[in-house]
């Protein structure tokens, strides 16, 4: 959800910025309304031929975790260019082709929104360059492999898990998979 434009921005922060605002209620009174912003990310599913990447990642303030490739977008960078720079540090890969499969906005009370693209026909080009806050190994993993992953959600995200068990229920897995693999 957006930042009003009258609110004011009341602490800065590494990643987060608060932001305040006056709000008139519905029976006239004001309220202080608040709203976190922090910079979109992405989240990358690279395909190399009939296999996807996922990411083994370990960070210094969590444990290991089994996700996909992403991170945040830099000041003045679109979406796709966050997603084709992440995709080259992370896994060293360039992709053929891109598709934006969707953009979550997770939560109410924070602008912030996530990029959910497929890289499709991925070629190693490059090796990683991590920063020194990631560990991270790379698995290629079948199309059944990649959804048992995301069903039992170690880590992958919520809103992608809660589309892909929709997907299941609806019995639209295959077209799922044929957006995946297409050349």
């Amino acid at each position: 959800m957006k930042i009003p434009k009258q609110a004011k921005r009341v602490f800065k922060g590494k990643i987060f910025d608060v932001y305040q605002w006056p709000q008139k209620m519905f029976d006239g009174s004001m309220a202080t309304f608040e709203r976190l912003k922090r910079p979109d990310t992405v989240q990358i599913i690279p395909i190399v031929g009939d296999k996807i990447i996922i990411a083994n990642e370990q960070q210094p303030d969590r444990c290991a975790r089994r996700g996909f490739i992403g991170g945040r977008t830099e000041l003045g960078e679109k979406p796709l260019q966050t997603a084709k720079r992440e995709l080259l540090e992370e896994a060293g890969l360039k992709a053929k082709k891109w598709t934006l499969l969707k953009v979550y906005s997770p939560y109410i009370k924070m602008d912030w929104r996530i990029y959910f693209y497929i890289a499709h026909d991925c070629k190693k080009i490059a090796k990683q360059k991590l920063d020194g806050g990631e560990k991270i190994s790379l698995q290629k993993v079948s199309f059944d492999q990649f959804i048992k992953y995301v069903e039992t959600r170690k880590s992958f995200a919520i809103e992608f898990t809660v589309d892909v068990l929709k997907m299941k229920l609806e019995g639209t897995l295959n077209k799922f998979k044929k957006l995946l693999f297409k050349k």
